[in-house]
């Protein structure tokens, strides 16, 4: 949280935040105005403002399937991905989860890492992540509890983001690395199973959305064939948004049904923007 603390903001005004008891990895945190905010004893800090929400967050169960997933190195192509398009400190991920990319970044770059997540069991593990990674609880369609022009590069895969936030947070000539799924992302999945399907031109709306404040500097695509156990699939499934559309029973024996091994495409987009300098 220390290495994090400088481009931290005060959710309901906006100021600067600082340590209150200074007591290095835990106590409480706020603003000249008074606002304060406990660091948890897990090491994470919860930032919200009015109106903020939480209860999109994902759960326990989905943030242990994607831990123990990621973990397992099935997804590294896109980590690898992700770590070759940022450029300049600190790196803020949007939408974090547990943390796994971001530490990649931080351990292959350098420097301070931001996770911020609206869920807390999601912080709980990002906290943990790395030792030079801070987490955060915040809301991703609220103003974020961020400093304007403080960050140099902010990571979003497969999370909501709003474009103007990123363009406030992000310092002159800042890149946002943006991750979304193409049709063919899990598509094994989606014939057998009935997972949430993936629109077409995910990546290029989100150029139109991003477009009048960004300039667009690469567009990567990683496809690869990953061969996955029907434990790694059970994982695949209550790690993602489908956990919430498809019901524990049905999951299960779909699961069963499979074979031992089954070859799952990850296909997804690597969008990588920057502000104006």
């Amino acid at each position: 949280m220390e290495a994090v603390l400088p481009v931290l903001a005060c959710p309901v005004c906006a100021e600067k935040l600082t340590r209150q008891d200074g007591i290095v990895g835990r106590g409480v945190v706020g603003c000249r105005a008074g606002h304060r905010f406990d660091i948890a004893r897990q090491g994470y800090l919860t930032l919200l403002g009015p109106g903020s929400r939480t209860d999109t967050g994902d759960t326990a169960d989905m943030v242990a399937a994607r831990q123990e997933f990621l973990d397992v190195g099935h997804f590294r192509p896109l980590t690898e991905a992700i770590v070759a398009g940022t450029a300049g400190g600190p790196v803020l991920d949007l939408g974090a989860g547990t943390g796994h990319h971001l530490r990649a970044v931080v351990e292959e770059r350098g420097g301070a890492g931001l996770a911020v997540d609206t869920s807390k069991f999601a912080a709980r593990r990002a906290a943990r992540a790395h030792a030079r990674v801070g987490s955060v609880v915040a809301d991703a369609w609220s103003r974020l509890p961020i400093r304007s022009g403080s960050i140099g590069t902010v990571l979003n895969v497969f999370a909501p983001r709003d474009p103007a936030e990123l363009a406030r947070i992000l310092a002159p000539g800042g890149r946002a690395v943006i991750v979304t799924p193409t049709p063919e992302h899990q598509i094994e999945l989606r014939e057998r199973i009935g997972l949430l399907a993936v629109d077409e031109g995910k990546a290029d709306r989100l150029a139109d959305t991003v477009g009048p404040r960004f300039r667009p500097l690469d567009r990567i695509t990683v496809r690869r064939s990953m061969r996955l156990t029907r434990d790694d699939v059970d994982r695949l499934i209550r790690m993602g948004p489908s956990a919430y559309h498809l019901p524990d029973d049905r999951r299960r024996a779909a699961v069963a049904a499979l074979a031992d091994v089954t070859e799952v495409t990850l296909a997804v987009t690597i969008s990588v923007f920057a502000t104006p300098d």
